[in-house]
């Protein structure tokens, strides 16, 4: 199976081969910033997953509340955001859930930096919640 997620004008778009290791909500303060919601929703799969990579991007880093830094990739021409590197999470790649734009794609299976979850935002019952990162 091949996924196949894209920014908003499809200048910028990244392939993968199988499913992701695991896909996380996240309420941080930077993942509403980053998304202009009040979550971000990421899907990590390994490096050796990426088919191709299609499009140039603008990048951005940052340091995250581990201390470890995060490589943004988005779109010069529409600035959504794709893909980006997690330093805690070595030889992994994270993509944005919306950048599928897929009904069948994964739900998240835990909602992370829950102490900035907004009072209407609900988790999916049964869905684990981390009040910061998890272990």
């Amino acid at each position: 199976m091949q996924r196949e997620a894209a920014c908003a004008c499809g200048g910028l778009r990244i392939v993968l081969n199988g499913e992701p290791s695991s896909v996380s909500s996240c309420c941080c303060q930077q993942c509403q910033r980053r998304t202009g919601g009040f979550f971000g929703v990421a899907a990590f799969y390994t490096k050796a997953q990426v088919a191709s990579v299609m499009g140039e991007s603008q990048t951005f880093r940052r340091i995250g509340d581990s201390g470890l830094g995060l490589t943004f990739h988005f779109c010069k021409s529409c600035g959504s955001t794709v893909y980006w590197e997690p330093e805690f999470r070595p030889g992994s790649i994270a993509v944005a859930g919306g950048a599928f734009a897929d009904q069948n794609f994964p739900a998240p299976a835990r909602m992370v930096w829950t102490d900035y979850r907004h009072p209407f935002v609900r988790v999916p019952e049964g869905t684990p919640e981390f009040k910061r990162a998890p272990p």
